[in-house]
């Protein structure tokens, strides 16, 4: 009895990358896109509040996320163009940018942890409040949007991981946008036909007979 062994097609055992490569792609971009997004909009919002005694009652403060620290929303930024800046370039480069899009990621994880419990933004709105320098906030409270911020940082810090381990597999911008200095082909003359009455001209005009006689 003969055993007849199955081969793999060549297309099914390249499919397998290729999906892979792809789906890494769709999720980087999503959540590298989605984390930027998110970290920029929590700065916008409020992280913390307290209050501040002026003439022997409690003056209300609160302090938005950019309040606190501007690092976030640059990190969101500096990402969010790494991102694109994976398909405009190839090998080391590409390396580069996705490393600096998972620091970004990795610094707005660690700038949002910080500014959760920062509450200098708020001290320096009860020294102005209360028109004493050594002034400090009371009843410091702060929200979820630092953590949210946080977020958004995670996700771009995977975007930046997925972009490491598979951005060599990922398409690149058509090479025939790209100029690498190299002269382009001169043009081929047209060959010119003496019958035409133009050239015919032409040649009288140089003391030439036209009909080769």
């Amino acid at each position: 009895m003969e055993y007849v062994t199955a081969v793999p097609h060549p297309r099914s055992e390249a499919a397998g990358p290729v999906q892979a490569a792809r789906r890494s792609l769709a999720v980087a971009l999503l959540s590298g896109a989605l984390g930027a997004a998110v970290a920029l909009l929590s700065t916008r919002q409020r992280w913390s509040a307290g209050t501040a005694t002026i003439a022997g009652g409690d003056f209300p403060l609160t302090a938005k996320g950019s309040d606190v620290t501007g690092v976030p929303a640059s990190l969101a930024i500096v990402g969010l163009a790494a991102l694109v800046a994976v398909f405009a370039v190839r090998r080391y480069g590409r390396v580069f940018v996705a490393a600096l899009l998972a620091l970004s990621g990795a610094g707005t994880i660690a700038a949002a942890l910080i500014g959760a419990s920062d509450h200098s933004a708020l001290d320096e709105q009860a020294a102005k409040a209360t028109g004493d320098t050594a002034a400090t906030v009371a009843a410091f409270t702060h929200t979820a949007w630092p953590y949210v911020a946080a977020v958004g940082g995670a996700l771009m810090l995977l975007a930046g991981l997925l972009a490491l381990r598979y951005a060599p597999r990922w398409p690149a911008m058509s090479g025939r946008y790209e100029r690498d200095g190299t002269p382009r082909p001169a043009r081929k003359a047209k060959p010119v036909d003496p019958e035409r009455p133009e050239e015919m001209w032409k040649a009288l005009d140089r003391g030439e007979d036209p009909t080769g006689a």
